[in-house]
């Protein structure tokens, strides 16, 4: 009897660890259940747009390389203050850590020569450091976005 008991308790310690840890992911990812969060989950957001340019527009530069394209003002508002940042030549608020060269490890975006890349941090309000937020520009006009620190990117069309 005591045994059972014992392994009673021990599967309810699991069962609570494990929903504990999904719901801190959704909370640390800025999932729907994450209290005062203005940003949608990936899943709720608005659908990629094609990487077909209307008629009349320029190509987007980044679409061939199969990522999806998301419009600057389908992200989070502070995407957008940091490309006029970048558009504007800085200042960077963190200057250590902004206009550096992204080196790609994660091999996520194309592949090019070391130095193609460079990165700037897209601000998270309420986070203690540099958060996970950052917006990648190439060489020939990219830009790539990513709200999970390299895990995934999506390719940029600040026109819209």
């Amino acid at each position: 009897m005591f045994n059972r008991r014992r392994i009673t308790a021990a599967l309810i310690g699991l069962l609570v660890l494990v929903l504990g840890g999904w719901l801190v992911k959704d909370v640390v990812n800025g999932g729907p259940s994450s209290p005062g969060t203005t940003s949608p989950s990936p899943s709720a957001s608005a659908p990629a747009t094609s990487s077909t340019p209307a008629k009349g527009s320029a190509a987007v530069p980044g679409t061939d390389s199969g990522l999806p394209v998301k419009a600057l003002s389908t992200l989070p508002p502070q995407a957008s203050d940091t490309w006029k940042l970048i558009e504007a030549g800085g200042p960077y608020p963190y200057p250590r850590n902004d206009d550096v060269v992204f080196e790609n490890r994660e091999k996520r975006l194309p592949r090019k020569q070391s130095g193609y890349y460079h990165e700037y941090t897209v601000k998270t309000p309420g986070s203690a450091d540099r958060g996970a937020r950052r917006l990648i520009t190439g060489q020939a006009r990219e830009l790539y976005y990513t709200g999970d620190h390299y895990a995934s990117f999506v390719v940029v069309d600040p026109a819209r």
